[in-house]
């Protein structure tokens, strides 16, 4: 039976008490999604016994928003598979979107053991980037969002040990601007500065980027080498969220609050509330009304 929250169309409340729904998608981005879901469906009837026809089918269900559909098809994978990491890996990143991050820790924590002493894959892109060359692996999601999932409950020291984890699989300059980034506001947060500022002195502007240019600018920011005002702001879109809270945590970091607080706000003017940055921006906001 559906929940009371998708009977009425929503896929869950935000902390600051929002109803959220799928945001809306351009007509023609509509239709290819729908397709590739019908295809994915296609693919599981075929062959029931494959794991990686579920991961795809629970993938192509929440890129049109239905992220409690998707949570349920990575569980019955959980069920049938249940030492299959990716699992884990998609379930907890869709706990996330929909806010709920403990459940999100947990299934990522048990990722990091599953994966533990193995060979790290690639994990090939269901939306791929300009190039059509993936930048990220199984062993880089799962400690990133695991890093993730604990700097969103406040759990700083245990964000940084994930992210360490992180760095030590981000092979890439892509995967190693989204991890420094994050590192370096966790890093912040636990009053580290000057480790901190340690972590992104390597960051120039000239490394090839293919899929995170507002990490890597707002990394150029926190170094002093752009003016936060070269960055604001790109849309209110995803990158919007982006830009809005790195500056939004840059300021708290420095002690100004009434501009971090414009910032976040900023962070979460457009409808993309399944963004990192809105998602961070809303948990700020809502740790500093307690």
């Amino acid at each position: 039976m559906p929940s009371p929250l998708a009977a009425q169309g929503f896929e869950a409340i935000s902390l600051l008490g929002d109803t959220l729904r799928p945001a809306p998608l351009p007509d023609a981005t509509r239709v290819t999604y729908e397709a590739r879901l019908d295809s994915a469906r296609r693919a599981v009837a075929a062959n029931p016994a494959d794991p990686e026809a579920l991961i795809w089918l629970g993938r192509r269900t929440a890129y049109l928003g239905r992220y409690r559909d998707a949570i349920e098809i990575f569980s019955r994978g959980v069920a049938r598979w249940p030492d299959d990491a990716r699992f884990y890996r998609h379930r907890g990143h869709r706990y996330l979107t929909l806010r709920r991050f403990q459940d999100a820790a947990r299934d990522f924590e048990r990722a990091a053991r599953l994966v533990r002493g193995q060979p790290d894959v690639v994990e090939p892109d269901g939306l791929p980037n300009a190039r059509g060359i993936p930048t990220s692996t199984l062993q880089f999601n799962i400690y990133y969002h695991l890093g993730l999932a604990h700097y969103l409950l406040g759990n700083y020291r245990q964000a940084r040990e994930a992210y360490e984890r992180c760095l030590g699989v981000s092979l890439n300059h892509d995967a190693q601007v989204a991890t420094r980034y994050w590192s370096y506001l966790t890093l912040r947060r636990l009053g580290r500065a000057n480790e901190a500022r340690e972590l992104i002195d390597g960051v120039t502007a000239d490394i090839d980027i293919i899929e995170n240019r507002s990490y890597h600018r707002l990394l150029l920011v926190f170094k002093g080498d752009l003016p936060p005002d070269s960055v604001m702001f790109v849309d209110q879109g995803t990158d919007g969220a982006t830009i809005g809270y790195g500056l939004a945590a840059w300021m708290a970091a420095q002690g100004n609050r009434e501009q971090s607080e414009y910032f976040l706000r900023r962070a979460r003017a457009g409808n993309q509330w399944a963004a990192f940055g809105y998602i961070a921006a809303e948990t700020d906001l809502a740790r500093n009304r307690r």
